[in-house]
């Protein structure tokens, strides 16, 4: 990648390598100026220029491919500005290897209007176009032009737009990054789904536009590969039309966006549905990302329906209260029959935690309120999911896929 703005003859970022037979799913490999990929991949979530606890070097010891930062946190803070003079997110944050940066869209409609992101995700109660969250009012102001929303910071009054979003995230200098979209739930009406699809469809034309005009501009920087996302809810005629729609969209170098996103409101269990729905409908040839996933069962139905790379704060998050991931499920060491546990998280881990440290241990840190049990059970947590989806991406190019998934389903939920 040597900065020249892409054309249509431009290679494309990803190859497929290997097809799951009979479905979506596949491994291949994702090219960027920091580094290759291989997909199926699972991107940790720093999401300030952090993740949270851990050392950059930590990171990437854990098997990490790539980050994922915010770019409404680094935009409220420290500022994108100062992320491009520091010659980008990754040099920023000491991190060697690609980065992702997600629009902002969420955070604006969720951490923006002043409560943390607990969205509604089951289509249960009346249908309210005015709350993203159950019981919240919705504050962030959405127009077809943009949002105005609050800072949860100081409640300092912001806009972003397409343009905006595309501006903040061309100077945090990410690898990849994603269009601005408009987040809604399941609470909201069938035809607020409607508009919104239109609208994030506007919105995507007017990122393209202006991602050309930005890399051009920015002709001395290493190319971004934008990603659409695509929006729809639960309904199949909508996450079609917008999958259609956003791979429609070719700009004026005819490239458009280089992979795609999968977002927005769905139900656990329509998740491969819905996954499948979209990857029916976008370019085999072209990355598909899904947003905001971690769960063992969710990370094998995704990938069987078509999703090549994931990120998630849960792993770390949950590492954050207490709860570990083992083979046989997930649990809270903080609980009082780990008090003389002398044994590791698990035996068979390879991460550094596990090498050196006993469940008594963390018990204890836990109970001291000791800042290391966040460290070391994030470096645990993080380094179960990454190895799992590498396993993933080992079973398919081994023909394995069905065996492992039956196997590891069955051990963590015990069934």
């Amino acid at each position: 990648m040597d900065g020249r703005v892409p054309s249509e003859s431009t290679p494309d970022l990803f190859t497929v390598t290997t097809q799951l037979p009979g479905k979506h799913g596949r491994t291949g490999l994702l090219t960027t100026p920091h580094g290759e990929i291989r997909t199926p991949a699972f991107i940790p979530v720093g999401t300030k220029a952090t993740v949270k606890a851990v050392l950059p070097e930590a990171v990437k010891e854990l098997g990490a491919q790539a980050v994922l930062s915010n770019a409404y946190h680094l935009y409220l803070q420290p500022g994108s500005d100062i992320i491009d003079e520091a010659g980008g997110l990754g040099a920023f944050m000491n991190w060697p290897g690609p980065t992702f940066t997600d629009s902002g869209g969420f955070q604006v409609m969720s951490l923006g209007v002043g409560f943390k992101k607990v969205l509604a995700m089951e289509a249960v109660g009346v249908q309210n176009d005015d709350v993203i969250a159950s019981g919240k009012e919705r504050l962030a102001k959405v127009d077809d032009d943009g949002v105005t929303f609050k800072s949860h910071l100081d409640g300092s009054a912001h806009r972003f737009t397409p343009e905006v979003s595309m501006q903040i995230q061309h100077q945090l200098g990410a690898d990849i990054i994603f269009a601005f979209d408009e987040l809604t739930t399941l609470l909201n009406t069938r035809g607020y789904q409607e508009r919104s699809v239109a609208r994030t469809q506007a919105w995507a034309i007017r990122c393209v536009a202006e991602h050309e005009r930005l890399t051009a501009e920015r002709s001395h920087k290493p190319y971004q590969a934008l990603f659409g996302v695509v929006q729809g809810a639960q309904y199949e005629d909508l996450r079609r039309e917008a999958s259609r729609g956003l791979a429609s969209i070719t700009g004026e170098t005819g490239r458009g966006f280089d992979g795609f996103g999968i977002g927005g409101a769905l139900e656990k269990h329509n998740l491969g549905t819905i996954v499948g729905w979209c990857s029916d409908e976008l370019p085999e040839h072209k990355p598909r990302h899904m947003l905001g996933i971690s769960e063992p069962d969710d990370l094998f139905v995704a990938v069987e329906n078509g999703a090549d790379t994931f990120d998630c704060v849960n792993p770390s998050r949950v590492a954050r209260n207490a709860a570990i991931y083992s083979p046989t499920g997930r649990f809270n060491i903080n609980t009082s029959r780990f008090r003389r546990d002398f044994t590791p998280i698990d035996d068979e881990c390879d991460c550094y935690t596990c090498a050196n440290y006993t469940r008594a241990y963390l018990h204890h840190l836990f109970k001291a309120k000791e800042m290391l049990a966040s460290t070391l059970c994030t470096i645990h947590n993080e380094r179960f999911t990454i190895r799992l989806v590498d396993q993933i991406r080992e079973s398919i190019d081994g023909g394995w896929f069905d065996d492992l998934k039956k196997q590891t389903l069955a051990g963590f939920y015990g069934n």
